[in-house]
């Protein structure tokens, strides 16, 4: 089985191929972390392809300094908070609608506070972001992240608790 590298220097030698094989390696996690983060089939959808279609114009500039793998988690991080902002008003636009009497509904409020979330870790250290948003989004063990990232172990657990801790922080202010 060849590597993500090796896909992607053929898909820059101009095999399409390669790149459909990186989409199937890698749509799964993706569709997975965007399911996670908008609680939507359809959105999770569209949101992974389009992630897929940036991928298919800058995997042509790919230097190699880092792991796709890598590459694709910021990818989703920008999409992510792209996502939130072009949300905000058409979430605010639903506030006029009023529930059923006796039924309270918490989808807007919940949706505000998530956004509150991302748009606070959005603003931690890029390291820091990577490591909150692989344990949140996907679950990942410290092992997987700091192979993805190239860190030790220990490295993105610490990264994990600063983050953490500036969150706390943040939300206590």
């Amino acid at each position: 089985m060849k590597t993500d590298h090796e896909l992607i220097r053929e898909f820059q030698d101009g095999n399409n191929d390669a790149f459909d094989e990186l989409v199937k390696r890698h749509l799964s996690e993706t569709y997975g972390f965007f399911i996670k983060f908008t609680s939507d089939e359809v959105e999770a959808e569209d949101l992974a392809q389009d992630v897929f279609i940036k991928m298919y114009k800058a995997l042509k500039k790919f230097r190699f300094e880092s792991k796709f793998k890598t590459y694709l988690f910021r990818a989703n991080i920008n999409m992510s908070n792209t996502y939130l902002r072009r949300n905000k008003w058409r979430n605010l636009l639903h506030l006029d609608q009023a529930p059923d009497q006796g039924y309270m509904d918490t989808s807007l409020e919940d949706e505000w506070r998530r956004k509150e979330l991302w748009d606070a870790i959005s603003l931690l250290p890029p390291r820091q972001r990577m490591v909150v948003t692989m344990r949140i989004s996907q679950e990942m063990p410290y092992r997987e992240i700091s192979n993805i990232m190239g860190i030790s172990e220990n490295s993105a657990k610490v990264n994990y608790h600063h983050a953490v801790k500036a969150l706390k922080e943040k939300f206590e202010n």
